[in-house]
């Protein structure tokens, strides 16, 4: 089935985020009071509403997008290359960008979005966020109404799973096993918020986003059974 699809009607993504404020303390006191419930269960009494607020970016009511990461495969002349580039800014005009390029190139019916558990956190939090920011939904995360079938989704994690809903592959675990190169060489996610609100490097989150994106890609020819891609055709653009 994977071998139907075309590899440039796919739009590979990953996206890093981080607490909406740097301190706890900038929250104002009813946020406060609602992050305090929102993360009880997860951090029970082993930690504070205050110390645990270092993770509140994966929680879109809590969080923000800081770069959306994309690749696209193109065929010129009997040759493959896969483009990458980021949106990275405040958060609206990342929003904004990406929206404009769903819209301008991944808009028709044959075009999927493919991400590492995007359905369960890349795609919902792009779409979270731009609902609270009042942008109007692009059709391709707008799932209202549709039915399983005709989600214009790809989940690299979920296909990994083969109808096993008890299992959570990480990126990195499936990159290892399927010898493929691991994308998380310098920082991780634990590392993203020390790094964009304390070391204030948004260009070393930007090339793990990227490095994310391209590892998504790989899975993807990995398990359609096809070649790795090779750094010679990997184009940061």
């Amino acid at each position: 089935m994977l071998h139907k699809l075309k590899l440039e009607n796919i739009l590979f993504i990953d996206i890093e985020t981080v607490p909406e404020t740097q301190h706890y303390s900038d929250l104002d006191e009813t946020k406060q009071v609602l992050w305090e419930l929102k993360s009880q269960y997860q951090r029970k009494e082993e930690f504070t509403a205050e110390e645990f607020y270092e993770r509140a970016g994966i929680w879109a009511e809590f969080g923000k997008i800081i770069c959306i990461s994309v690749g696209y495969f193109s065929h010129q002349d009997k040759t493959r290359t896969f483009r990458v580039t980021s949106f990275h800014g405040d958060e609206i005009s990342i929003l904004k960008e990406f929206k404009t390029l769903l819209i301008s190139h991944f808009s028709q019916a044959n075009h999927l979005l493919c991400a590492h558990n995007g359905k369960e956190f890349d795609f919902p939090y792009i779409a979270r966020r731009m609902i609270i920011h009042n942008m109007a939904l692009p059709y391709k995360l707008n799932l209202f109404g549709k039915k399983p079938w005709e989600v214009p989704h790809l989940d690299t994690m979920e296909l990994w799973k083969f109808g096993d809903y008890k299992t959570y592959t990480s990126l990195k675990l499936l990159t290892h096993v399927l010898g493929i190169p691991s994308p998380k060489d310098d920082i991780d996610g634990s590392e993203v918020y020390r790094v964009y609100y304390e070391d204030k490097d948004i260009n070393r989150i930007i090339a793990y986003c990227e490095k994310d994106t391209i590892a998504v890609a790989q899975i993807f020819l990995r398990l359609r059974g096809d070649a790795l891609l090779n750094e010679n055709e990997i184009i940061h653009v």
